[in-house]
């Protein structure tokens, strides 16, 4: 696959980045591709590793490694060498529903697989996918073909985001009549409000969207299950239901001072910002909510990094963002091994943002919030944050984070935002259902099952394991879909 030799030829080359003084003025996206014979060099890299690692997504020491939806990596990327991107679209959409989406916002864990990435920089696979949609998209070789027939099923997906949207797809090119199911004002879920602009454009979504509506699937927007429509109405009216409503329950930040007003989930403050956005068609930016404002964003993960590039483009005083754990190696341990999930400091756009505009990288390792200070208004001015340490627990052998006495410092903020991960599902959705819950919240499904503990009722995506990436979501949905398809007609060929 690929070049023989390319991978001695050619260094790994990303593709071009616009400038961050460039790039702050806006929430358009800032990374480019290269010119196609560059991308060509690129997936000439690949290679012949003889076991790809890279289309695995296989667990390692409880972490993924390699791709969830077991692409066909060293094919895609030898079809891209040789110039036959038609034939790459074609085979990359046999695993894949939506290369557009996660060639923007999955972290590559095929690149972290990469045997090239053992000891030199990784095949660019992200890149190369992305070159390949587009091309694809370009070239009018993206279609969501309407069933020649149906099959009389009925099947309500209740969720747009990755899983949903993924599963909505399969099941209505096997012929059943899909409906899906969204509580908010626009189709996407996590991928349309959870994920900013700058990372993915929300024209991406809109354009699969209008391709799955022309091939029959509805999509009913501005409808909360549980709340505006009942399990007990849908299950009159539908054969199967899949519950792909994520794990939005979002893990809170019991401090004193809690109730001031300033604290808010970063998921929130992150859809408040790209609805703005979007039903102003851009032309304004909501400058009020961080402007001239100290941030401090609790929590280091995807969603913490996205406050710090929002608040910036905001018009944020400062940002800090404050990270329990301690700062990670910058190269492997021999604890972690490849082809593990490489567990180094990485600087995302973010951080590499409040580099240039501040000076400084804006985490804090081993710190947490102590006490939120508000004034006599109510309005929150100070936090007063704690260092951590690690200590053994004599009892279960683990290793806890806990506050440092004396560590104790007071910083100005009138905005926080807490990114601190999610607590599975939302109790509304699961109560209404009936369904039974894991100990994390989650629905409870079978292993490597999706039928929930109610006949006809199944889950998929986050719902089911957590909080997680999207790539592992749209690789869910599409097993769930084969499995509903399965009840349904008693195969499958999905």
């Amino acid at each position: 696959m690929g070049k023989t030799t390319g991978f001695l030829e050619y260094d790994r080359v990303d593709g071009p980045v616009r400038e961050e003084e460039d790039r702050l003025k806006d929430f358009k996206e800032f990374h480019d591709l290269l010119p196609e014979d560059k991308q060509r060099e690129q997936a000439a890299r690949c290679m012949n590793c003889g076991v790809p690692f890279c289309q695995a997504g296989v667990l390692i020491s409880g972490m993924v490694s390699g791709c969830p939806l077991n692409n066909l990596v060293p094919e895609m990327n030898d079809l891209v060498y040789r110039g036959r991107l038609e034939e790459a679209y074609r085979r990359l959409a046999i695993t894949h529903s939506f290369p557009e989406f996660t060639s923007r916002v999955c972290p590559a864990l095929c690149e972290a697989a990469c045997t090239c990435g053992y000891q030199d920089g990784s095949v660019s696979t992200k890149e190369n996918e992305k070159t390949v949609i587009e091309y694809a998209y370009a070239n009018n070789l993206v279609e969501e073909v309407t069933p020649l027939e149906r099959t009389g099923k009925k099947v309500a997906v209740i969720g747009s985001g990755p899983s949903g949207l993924a599963m909505a797809q399969l099941l209505n090119r096997r012929g059943h009549e899909v409906t899906v199911f969204e509580r908010r004002d626009r189709v996407g879920g996590l991928l349309r409000y959870g994920i900013p602009n700058m990372k993915l454009d929300k024209t991406l979504i809109d354009r699969r969207v209008k391709l799955m509506e022309d091939a029959g699937v509805t999509f009913k927007v501005n409808t909360d299950v549980g709340k505006d429509i009942t399990a007990k109405e849908l299950n009159k009216e539908f054969d199967s239901i899949v519950l792909a409503c994520g794990a939005s329950n979002p893990r809170d930040i019991k401090a004193p001072g809690r109730e001031a007003k300033g604290i808010r989930f970063a998921v929130d403050f992150l859809t408040e910002v790209t609805k703005s956005l979007l039903d102003s068609e851009f032309k304004k930016f909501p400058y009020k909510l961080a402007k001239d404002k100290d941030v401090i964003i609790i929590g280091g993960g995807d969603t913490g990094n996205d406050c710090v590039g929002t608040c910036i483009r905001l018009g944020a005083k400062s940002v800090t963002q404050l990270e329990m754990m301690p700062k990670p190696s910058e190269e492997r341990l021999p604890s972690n091994p490849w082809p593990e999930w490489p567990r180094i400091l990485k600087v995302d756009y973010g951080q590499e943002e409040s580099i240039y505009k501040f000076g400084r990288d804006p985490r804090i390792y081993q710190t947490t919030v102590k006490e939120f200070v508000k004034d006599k208004k109510g309005n929150l001015k100070e936090v007063v944050v704690v260092k951590l340490e690690s200590v053994r627990d004599e009892k279960t052998g683990r290793f806890n984070m806990v506050p440092v006495e004396g560590s104790e410092e007071t910083l100005s903020a009138q905005l926080v935002l807490i990114a601190a991960g999610f607590l599975g599902s939302e109790k509304y959705v699961t109560d209404d259902f009936k369904v039974e819950l894991d100990g994390r919240t989650n629905v409870k499904t079978e292993a490597n099952a999706h039928l929930t503990s109610i006949d006809n009722v199944y889950a998929a995506g986050d719902v089911r394991s957590g909080q997680s990436l999207v790539v592992r979501a749209i690789a869910d949905g599409r097993k769930a879909a084969a499995e509903v398809d399965k009840a349904l007609m008693g195969y499958t060929n999905l």
